[in-house]
C-alpha cells in the first residue's frame, strides 16, 4: 500500500485497509500503519492558524469576481438559463453568503450590492409560491431590510407566507409524488432554501406562525430522508436503496452541505430560550461528528461523502461544512480542539481552489447527487458557500 493509496482514505478507513493486510509481517503492517497516520495527517504538523485581515480580502476578491460576472460564464452550462434569473436559488445562495461579507467588510459595495439587487427584482420572490428554491432569496431581502431597505424589503415576501399558511400544501414527500412533491420540503437542498426565511420573519414580524410552520416542515423531511444510522441526509426518497459499486449508500456532499447551512441559520435566528433548539443543536452535532470522520487528507470532502477514494475537489459542500465547524466552534458547540484541524484544512483547501482573479473552481455543477467536478467548474451557490465559511472562520479568529 502506497502513501498516495492511503492518502485516498479517512484515518478510519485506512487503518481497516492496514487490518485488511495485517496477514503480511508485522513490520510491513507497522510500516503501513505508521503511512496511514502520516498520510492522513493524524501526525502533520499543525496548521498555521488564520490571518482573518486575508480572509477578508480573499472573500472580497471572489465576491468581486462573481459581481463581476453576473451573467454566467461559458463553463457553467447545467442548468444555464436558470442560473441566469436574478431570484433563481443559485443566485440566492450567493447574495445570502454576500450578506455575511458586507456586515464584515470596510466596503459599502457589497450591500449597495444587495440593495441594488432586491430593488431591481421590486423585491419579489420567485414566481413558484410553494417551491422552497423560490423562498432562498427572501434571506437576502431580510437582510436588506435591516440595512437600509426597510419593510418594502418584506411586503411581497408576507403576503406569499400568509398565502401559504392559508392553504399549506397537504402532499407526500415521495418522490413518487412527482412534481407536486416540490410543494414541501421533499428534498434535502429546501431544508436551506426556505427555512431560515421563514424563521428569521418570525422573528423580526413576531408572528411565531412562520417559526412554527418551519419547524413542523422541518421535521417531516428530518424524520422522512434522515438516516438515523449514518447521520446524514438522503437528497430525496429515490435515493433510498440506491449503492454505489462497492455497496455504499449515497449521501450527497453538497446536499448534506445544504442542511448543515440550514441548520446553522436557523439557530442563529433562534431565541436562546427556544424549546426548538435541542431539536436543530442534536441534529447539527450528530451530523458534524460524522462528517469530522469524511474529511479528506487535502481538505476537501468527496462528492459522495462515503466514497473517498480517487474523488476529486469540490468546494460547495466543502464550503458548507467549514462554515458549519466553525461556527459551531465560536458558537460553543463544537469542542475546539477536536474540530479546529478541520476547519483549518478545509478553509486551506476552498483557498487552493481560488484563482488569482478571484474565480473559484472546482464547483460541482447544478445536479442531485455526486458528479464528476473539474477545476474550470463554478457556480453562484458555490462563491455563497466559500463566503459563509469565510465568514465563520474570519469570527472564529478575530480579536
Amino acid at each position: 500500500m502506497t502513501r498516495s493509496f492511503l492518502a485516498t482514505f479517512s484515518p478510519r478507513e485506512c487503518i481497516e485497509k492496514w487490518l485488511a493486510n495485517a496477514g503480511h509481517s508485522l513490520w510491513s503492517a507497522s510500516i503501513a500503519l505508521g503511512l496511514c497516520l502520516s498520510s492522513s495527517g493524524a501526525v502533520a504538523a499543525k496548521p498555521e492558524k488564520i490571518d482573518t485581515a486575508a480572509t477578508l480580502r480573499t472573500m472580497e476578491k471572489v465576491a468581486d469576481w462573481q459581481l463581476a460576472n453576473l451573467i454566467p460564464p461559458a463553463s457553467i452550462k447545467s442548468f444555464r438559463a436558470e442560473s441566469s434569473r436574478p431570484r433563481s436559488w443559485e443566485q440566492a445562495a450567493f447574495y445570502i453568503g454576500l450578506t455575511q461579507l458586507a456586515e464584515r467588510s470596510k466596503s459599502p459595495r457589497f450591500r449597495e450590492a444587495i440593495l441594488k439587487h432586491g430593488r431591481q427584482e421590486q423585491w419579489q420572490l420567485g414566481d413558484r409560491k410553494y417551491h422552497a428554491d423560490d423562498h432562498a432569496i427572501g434571506q437576502s431581502y431580510l437582510w436588506a431590510s435591516a440595512h437600509g431597505a426597510g419593510n418594502e424589503a418584506l411586503a411581497p415576501m408576507k403576503k406569499t407566507f400568509d398565502e401559504i399558511l392559508a392553504t399549506p400544501a397537504q402532499g407526500s414527500l415521495s418522490a413518487d409524488n412527482g412534481a407536486k412533491c416540490f410543494d414541501r420540503w421533499c428534498w434535502c437542498d429546501a431544508l436551506f432554501m426556505a427555512p431560515p426565511a421563514w424563521v428569521e420573519l418570525s422573528k423580526v414580524t413576531g408572528d411565531r406562525r412562520y417559526a412554527d410552520f418551519s419547524h413542523k416542515e422541518w421535521r417531516a423531511t428530518q424524520d422522512y430522508l434522515y438516516d438515523r444510522e449514518e447521520h446524514l441526509f438522503f437528497r430525496d426518497s429515490r435515493f433510498f436503496q440506491q449503492r454505489d459499486e462497492q455497496g455504499r449508500k449515497l449521501f450527497w456532499s453538497r446536499g448534506n452541505g445544504w442542511v448543515v447551512g440550514g441548520v446553522v441559520r436557523v439557530l442563529d435566528y433562534l431565541p436562546k430560550n427556544d424549546p426548538t433548539r435541542a431539536y436543530y443543536e442534536t441534529l447539527f452535532k450528530e451530523m458534524m461528528a460524522k462528517l469530522l470522520q469524511l474529511q479528506k487528507p487535502d481538505g476537501y470532502w468527496a462528492p459522495s461523502l462515503l466514497a473517498l477514494e480517487n474523488s476529486p475537489p469540490e468546494t460547495s459542500g466543502t464550503g458548507f461544512f467549514v462554515y458549519g465547524m466553525a461556527w459551531g466552534i465560536k458558537s460553543g458547540l463544537l469542542d475546539r480542539k477536536t474540530y479546529e484541524p478541520a476547519v483549518l484544512r478545509g478553509w486551506q483547501a476552498l483557498q487552493r481552489a481560488v484563482d488569482s482573479d478571484g474565480r473559484l473552481g472546482w464547483v460541482q455543477q447544478v445536479g442531485d447527487r455526486p458528479q464528476n467536478v473539474v477545476k474550470e467548474d463554478t457556480q453562484f451557490y458555490g462563491v455563497g458557500a466559500y463566503l459563509l465559511a469565510g465568514a465563520a472562520v474570519h469570527d472564529l479568529y478575530a480579536r
